[in-house]
């Protein structure tokens, strides 16, 4: 590679998107929906509503974050740590099932489920007499985070606006007519929960729910403001001689934190309304959007314009599955799950599920829970380099929280130091192995999510928070140390009892376990440097890093997934677990490692294009990784495909409403989906920011702003028939800057707070 280094002194030229770029960044359609799936989120962290937009009726099916089965629990198996070396024994000696049976007797989180997320209630608006109707449309509005909807009946216009509040705290609904006293509905709340009321009292109503199994109750108010009247009847507000509504719906439960249900959910939800209850529904959108746009517009990418942008978004979906070639439609798709990103992980909430925060079934699909072998981790692949990364905040509340409860379970399980958590966890933080023994029992997830702490600091350049958060890194170290064993066959050490997710059942050695945990030793030994601090404790680390089983190719010419070379080229798992080493870790890669980065490729490859809508999230990640901007396109294709075509069995996919389908629905493949199209752009993992690393031949050109890369950078360029020709550099912490493009670089110096314009100097290499 050639170097030249440039001494470039800030410049003040801005490189923005254009106005033709800033396209509408809507989600438009022209019917009702008539499923959950085609329905339209909102959420401001908190609350989470599915707004349906019908005509006669309006469903808005809402949720609290903090509704979930179940109460504080330790959910830690006392005297598990009396059976680990005969089971480890029992692999050693290649009895899997006996090891599996036996822990599932002893080994096993008690209970061996944990809890699901809960569906809160469901407000119903119907209006009589508009059965017939014309000009319909429905749009979210990514911009303005505000969901639309229009209509005609006879010679009156209805508009109709929902919003989620983060400064209110409120779901608002706004309700307009184009003539007087045309304005006529009734509104109620219910709620899938056998316990519950509804209790009405002039314009407003009252829902109270208590979860089955559980210990935990939630309190949902309504108020309605209206030019026109107002009366109840048979539980229900009717409103009449209407021009104009305005409905806040606020929402509270017991839940204070995982060891804590005293709250008082009914006096939580009244303070919430009382503050706004008499508020003008323009002020209290303006102070929405205002909050939500100083997150939102950070970021602008563009593909170019086509004659696509014009169609509603379910039939762009259609098309795109025909032909590929929109692809505006990705860039919308990204702004999206930035959308998703804001509506569902804010400072001070819970971080998003699997379903993020949106749930409209007492027995959601794997609980609704957090499950972190990749799902939640996936969850916020994409929100520091898309410039969300005040919205991290919510992962880094889980891992305080975790550490606490997988202290226990390091203790009681293993007999080590440190914290450990397996494959889930839930609202009350379990951290013990759940659900089977054959794939429950992963040992990584404490140190998986440790990654993210470093991560934000990569990219921030954060200090004083590393400092903070670095005892949970080390502490998540420190279970290793203990953990880890001699294997009497290869005399390395080994992760043991463990799995590669979710295939192959209860192993001792997998590769995924000992990627994950040489990447967070080298990271403690950054950060220990980096805060001149506990340099002991990283000797130790770096001495035992050479003693991890090292990387085999097995063969088929495949990077071995286990300890033995057992890997079938045949099959075709969603899960590629072994090569979290290519993303979302980096020590495998084509500079230090490239035979074993060419065997990563390898059984990326006999593992198929096929997946899951998650698992083909990951794979456009490695397949970027790889340089292969095509294949990864390829797989964009895939993953923005319906995934439900009549005629057809479910598959992964893309719903009508651009949620993700596993299927069924599950949001991490939108983020997912986001990190990899950014990978294909842009890749800062290894030092220097690489350019257009893996641009396809389908985005030939296209404009991108608020791009953040690790270093302390923020990057906004053009490119035009697939060559960059401008880059602006924002340098946010005063770092040394290396830009590498088609295998040139150039590398200089920066001022925290300056802007660097470069002109076409990189393709003059």
């Amino acid at each position: 590679m050639m170097k030249k280094v440039f001494s470039l002194m800030g410049l003040l030229l801005g490189l923005t998107l254009s106005s033709q770029a800033q396209q509408k960044q809507q989600l438009v359609y022209t019917e009702p929906a008539k499923k959950w799936t085609e329905a339209l989120p909102v959420g401001n962290g908190s609350m989470g509503a599915m707004v349906f937009a019908g005509v006669s009726q309006e469903h808005i099916q809402f949720n609290h974050e903090t509704l979930w089965r179940g109460a504080p629990h330790d959910y830690a198996h006392s005297g598990a740590k009396d059976y680990l070396a005969e089971i480890r024994q029992l692999l050693a000696d290649g009895k899997q099932v006996a090891a599996q049976n036996l822990a599932g007797e002893k080994f096993m989180s008690v209970p061996l489920s944990q809890m699901a997320y809960q569906p809160f209630g469901d407000l119903y608006i119907d209006f009589k007499g508009h059965e017939s109707f014309r000009d319909y449309s429905r749009v979210l509005d990514l911009e303005k985070a505000l969901c639309t909807t229009s209509y005609r009946v006879g010679e009156v216009k209805y508009d109709r606006e929902v919003l989620a509040s983060h400064p209110d705290q409120a779901i608002a609904i706004n309700l307009t007519a184009s003539q007087a006293k045309a304005l006529n509905f009734e509104l109620w709340l219910d709620a899938l929960h056998e316990e519950k009321s509804v209790s009405s009292s002039k314009n407003t109503q009252t829902l109270t729910v208590k979860v089955k199994d559980g210990v935990l109750n939630g309190v949902a108010i309504l108020t309605v403001n209206t030019n026109g009247k107002i009366k109840t009847v048979g539980g229900k507000l009717l409103i009449s001689d209407a021009s104009q509504a305005s409905i806040y719906l606020c929402a509270a439960t017991n839940y204070k934190n995982f060891k804590d249900v005293s709250g008082n959910a009914e006096a939580l939800a009244k303070g919430q309304i009382n503050k706004i209850k008499n508020k003008d529904f323009a002020r209290l959108k303006a102070a929405h959007q205002a909050d939500y746009q100083a997150l939102y517009n950070r970021f602008q990418i563009s593909f170019g314009e086509n004659e696509r942008s014009g169609l509603p978004t379910d039939q762009r979906l259609v098309a795109f599955a025909e032909a590929p070639n929109d692809p505006q439609l990705i860039a919308l798709y990204m702004q999206f799950s930035r959308y998703l990103t804001i509506a569902s992980s804010r400072s001070g909430t819970n971080p998003g599920t699997l379903q993020g925060i949106w749930n409209d079934k007492l027995t959601p699909p794997w609980f609704s829970s957090y499950t972190t072998n990749i799902n939640t981790e996936m969850n916020y692949w994409a929100v520091e380099s898309t410039n969300l990364s005040e919205c991290h905040d919510p992962l880094f509340k889980l891992i305080e929280e975790c550490a606490e409860t997988g202290r226990v379970v390091a203790q009681e399980h293993y007999g080590a130091k440190g914290w450990v958590l397996h494959h889930n966890t839930d609202i009350w933080r379990g951290a013990a192995p759940v659900n089977h023994s054959n794939h429950g029992i992963w040992v990584t997830g404490a140190a998986w999510l440790s990654t993210h702490i470093w991560e934000r600091y990569l990219y921030t350049q954060d200090q004083a928070f590393l400092k903070e958060k670095y005892p949970l890194m080390r502490d998540a170290a420190l279970f290793f140390t203990d953990f880890l064993i001699k294997d009497p066959k290869t005399g390395y050490l080994i992760s043991t009892p463990s799995t590669s997710p979710e295939i192959g059942g209860l192993v001792a050695g997998p590769t995924m376990d000992h990627e994950i945990i040489r990447a967070l030793f080298r990271i403690v030994i950054e950060a220990s440097e980096t805060l001149k601090t506990d340099v002991e404790f990283a000797q130790k680390l770096k001495e035992m890093i050479p003693q991890i089983l090292p990387y085999q190719i097995g063969k088929h010419g495949q990077l071995q997934e286990w300890k033995e070379d057992q890997d079938d080229p045949n099959e075709h798992h969603r899960h590629v677990s072994h090569l979290w080493a290519v993303y979302p870790g980096n020590e495998l890669n084509p500079v230090e490692t490239p035979k074993f980065f060419d065997a990563a490729k390898q059984s990326l490859m006999y593992r198929g294009d096929n997946g899951t809508g998650w698992s083909l999230a990951w794979k456009i990640n490695y397949w970027a990784r790889f340089l292969d901007g095509n294949r990864a396109y390829t797989l964009v294709h895939k993953l923005l495909s319906p995934a439900e075509v009549p005629g057809k069995p479910a598959r992964g996919g893309t719903y009508p409403n651009l949620f993700d389908a596993h299927p069924p629905f599950q949001i991490d493949g939108n983020f997912g989906g986001t990190s990899g199209v950014i990978e294909m752009l842009m890749q800062s993992h290894l030092g220097s920011i690489s350019v257009l690393p893996a641009l396809p031949d389908a985005l030939p050109q296209g404009q991108i702003s608020g791009l953040r890369a690790r270093g302390g950078f923020e990057l906004s360029f053009k490119w035009q028939d697939g060559v960059l020709s401008q880059i602006e550099v924002l340098s946010t912490a005063g770092k040394t800057c290396t830009l590498t493009y088609k295998n040139h670089s150039i590398t200089f110096d920066t001022e925290k707070g300056k802007k660097y314009m470069l002109n076409g100097e990189l393709n003059k290499l």
